[in-house]
């Protein structure tokens, strides 16, 4: 990403969060859309920058920004905290909405040396970009192009077998992204290894999800669109499942705040 994008307010403020982050002894991650500029090549500017850390970094991170003057708070307490400067902010995540994707040591362990800002970082790594946006199916937000376009760029040097374990409780999520993957790029098809279709392929035709369960799955797709399912037609609730960490008070937030 360009920085003749951002406005220079926005620009200087993110720098010296950052600065103010890595002399602290903050551990984080840059994702959003640098990481993901640094994979594809597609350039966006949205308005926040994006970094990951693991639930303890996120307190001390907020401590930190707290004493450099920033507005901070604990936006939604399952996944996601903010330091504000003014209308600019910064998230700072530490797993999903959904309750899965929770960053951990794996995320540092294979993360890649890159540069933010001018400034020399460590971005999140493909697969677990991949693993957080492929259950991002909103009504208002589809993130399946950014998939692709990850896998386009990736998928010869990604590791499978990590990016496997990943989705080990949801295969048919990861199955789903690479069949749409083989339609977008018919050329690419070979791009993902046989072995992992194979496998993939092998563990929906041995019914790895249940179906004797009344449970909706759903809602691990969309916080909004399978309300219904569970509020009204008698499924449980995914997000209240293993591996899931949300709590049903992280739900009602979560639910409240749609919209806004």
């Amino acid at each position: 990403m360009s920085e003749n994008e951002i406005d220079p307010r926005s620009l200087q403020f993110y720098r010296d969060a950052v600065t103010t982050m890595i002399e602290a002894g903050v551990q984080f991650l840059v994702g959003g859309a640098y990481a993901f500029s640094r994979y594809t090549g597609i350039s966006r500017h949205t308005k926040d920058y994006d970094v990951f850390l693991t639930r303890s970094e996120t307190d001390k991170a907020m401590e930190v920004l707290s004493r450099a003057g920033y507005r901070t708070e604990l936006t939604f307490p399952h996944w996601l905290g903010k330091a504000y400067n003014g209308d600019d902010f910064i998230d700072l995540i530490f797993g999903a909405g959904n309750g899965i994707a929770t960053v951990d040591s794996l995320w540092f362990e294979n993360a890649v040396d890159g540069e933010s800002l001018g400034i020399p970082v460590k971005l999140c790594p493909a697969e677990e970009i991949i693993w957080s946006k492929a259950f991002i199916m909103e009504r208002e937000r589809f993130d399946g192009a950014d998939v692709a376009h990850l896998l386009r760029a990736r998928a010869k040097e990604l590791d499978w077998t990590r990016l496997l374990t990943r989705f080990e409780p949801f295969p048919r999520v990861l199955l789903v992204h690479l069949i749409l993957y083989g339609f977008i790029y018919p050329e690419a098809r070979d791009d993902v290894p046989q072995w992992v279709m194979q496998k993939l392929m092998s563990e929906l035709q041995q019914g790895e999800l249940k179906g004797d369960e009344k449970i909706c799955y759903g809602t691990l797709l969309s916080r909004g669109q399978y309300l219904i399912d569970v509020g009204r037609w008698g499924y449980r609730d995914a997000r209240l499942e293993a591996p899931g960490t949300m709590s049903p008070e992280d739900i009602t937030f979560w639910t409240s705040m749609i919209g806004t």
